[in-house]
């Protein structure tokens, strides 16, 4: 309940994810309406599924990395910026990201994308211009590194893995939901690129 009264945006979301995530499992049904189809969508069909596919994933390793990333960020970032924009981030990101992949992937019938990382990325990356400092820990890396550095790299590796990956994974929502969390964040939270400044400095 604590949650829900400092962070009601970032709760809803959370719980409904996990909620529809989880009923995807055991219904398969429901990917095929949910799903990402950039086919259909460059066709002017199954629009919504830009949202949807964001309520879904893959597999309980997928859930579970998106899930405790959202956790780690979104409901301290809703209390540093406000819950309306907070919400609006959220959903601007989890459609710009997936722009660019309907535009690269429009010919391709039986390509298909689901899952929050784009929306999530939009996250991580506006929560690095209010705290580019933080230390952030990664899997197998003993020492945390600062939030700022993370992020540099971080759009490197999505840049390079888009072009020559062949994971399956979507990094280009990953490279275009962090670009998009940045650019909300400078025109929606007033004096941000001062904090991020002043942060970086140590110069408060």
């Amino acid at each position: 309940m604590e949650y829900f009264n400092v962070a009601p945006v970032a709760s809803l979301i959370f719980v409904f994810t996990i909620i529809t995530s989880l009923y995807a499992f055991y219904d398969n049904g429901l990917y095929g309406k949910f799903m990402l189809h950039p086919y259909s969508v460059s066709k002017g069909k199954n629009v919504f599924t830009l949202i949807t596919s964001g309520l879904i994933h893959a597999d309980w390793m997928h859930l579970a990395f998106n899930m405790f990333t959202f956790f780690a960020f979104a409901f301290t970032l809703e209390s540093l910026m406000g819950s309306w924009r907070f919400g609006f981030l959220y959903f601007v990101c989890l459609i710009l990201s997936d722009i660019p992949t309907v535009y690269k992937y429009k010919d391709s019938f039986n390509y298909n994308s689901l899952g929050a990382s784009g929306a999530i990325s939009g996250v991580l990356f506006s929560y690095i211009l209010f705290n580019p400092m933080a230390k952030l820990y990664i899997m197998f890396i003993p020492i945390g590194i600062p939030a700022v550095v993370f992020g540099f790299l971080y759009l490197i590796y999505c840049a390079y893995a888009s072009k020559n990956s062949r994971d399956g994974i979507n990094h280009d929502a990953h490279f275009y939901g962090a670009l998009t969390g940045l650019i909300f964040t400078i025109i929606f939270v007033p004096g941000i690129i001062q904090n991020f400044i002043t942060v970086l400095t140590g110069s408060r």
